[in-house]
């Protein structure tokens, strides 16, 4: 059964910014006035610089243009720390859906945008309530990378 927006809530909807629609589902970002290669080089740099592992990047782009179609630069980081993910993944396994963690790094015709989940949103969304988990540490170092690869 197909969902429609209807009165009030398409109202909201169109009046609401869909950046802030997607804070409200736990989605983070930051903009860089920078282009995207140097937004990447410093991603890099500081996933590197915390100690985090980056294990590989979709280039979606890329994919896109191997079937004939098009996407502004698009590319998706996957980086983690076993130390910190093993314990939320024992707490419940159902997070290994969302782990490692991802930051997307994507083209705008006004910024490039970084673009990430909030650990906290994680732990509502898998029900890690009941775990003692560092979800302040962890949102904390997501924003610092994502501000030092913003060039903030």
């Amino acid at each position: 059964m197909r969902k429609t927006l209807t009165g009030m809530a398409m109202a909201l909807f169109v009046a609401m910014p869909l950046t802030v629609l997607a804070e409200t589902h736990g989605i983070r970002h930051l903009a860089s006035s920078d282009d995207i290669g140097r937004v990447e080089q410093r991603l890099r740099a500081a996933i590197e610089g915390r100690g985090l592992t980056l294990m590989t990047v979709v280039d979606h782009t890329a994919n896109a243009q191997s079937v004939g179609l098009s996407l502004p630069a698009t590319r998706t980081f996957i980086f983690g720390n076993p130390q910190v993910g093993t314990p939320m993944m024992q707490c419940q396994g159902s997070v290994a859906l969302d782990l490692p963690q991802k930051m997307v790094v994507r083209e705008t015709d006004e910024a490039v945008l970084l673009e990430w989940n909030d650990p906290r949103y994680l732990a509502e969304r898998h029900g890690l309530e009941g775990c003692e988990l560092p979800l302040e540490k962890v949102a904390g170092v997501l924003e610092g990378v994502a501000s030092a690869a913003a060039g903030q």
